[in-house]
């Protein structure tokens, strides 16, 4: 796991922003500790009522996300994707980094990248910020992208 080397960041007040978090449907009881993670953070960075919207499977939520992004200042995208048997992970995983990546920069909106590639269920578990799991990674999207907006803010009142 890459939890070593993480950076320490304290929550800053983003109470102002607009935050939407779009996260798939695949298995459940994984994406409810990301989202459960991300709506954490918002919390704790004083975000008052996010935004939750939920699509099928990681697959989608580059599209849904590029929507989100036109009235919202933050987007999460959250989703899940295990190894199986076929190339089908590594098309779903392209497709969602490339498709993420892609509205972040068409839009410049800051979008937290919360979405697991995992060699299997284990892994994603313990990733998932549930009770017993060893890195929280809807909370770390959150928090990233949250301080990401806080950053173009600023830039953005200087260049103003």
């Amino acid at each position: 796991m890459a939890g070593h080397g993480a950076p320490t960041t304290e929550p800053v007040d983003c109470h102002d922003q607009r935050v939407a978090v779009v996260a798939a449907s695949w298995h459940p009881q994984v994406m409810d500790g990301l989202v459960a993670g991300a709506l954490r953070a918002c919390a704790d960075h004083k975000v008052e009522a996010p935004v939750l919207v939920r699509v099928p499977g990681t697959f989608e939520l580059p599209v849904v996300a590029a929507e989100l992004a036109q009235h919202h200042d933050v987007v999460i995208a959250l989703g899940v994707v295990i190894r199986g048997g076929t190339p089908h992970f590594d098309y779903v995983c392209s497709a969602a980094t490339d498709g993420l990546g892609r509205v972040a920069l068409d839009t410049s909106t800051a979008v937290g990248f919360g979405v697991l590639t995992c060699d299997d269920e284990q892994q994603a578990l313990d990733r998932a910020g549930l009770e017993g799991s060893k890195e929280d990674k809807g909370y770390e999207a959150a928090s990233a992208a949250l301080l990401t907006a806080q950053t173009l803010k600023k830039i953005r009142r200087r260049d103003a």
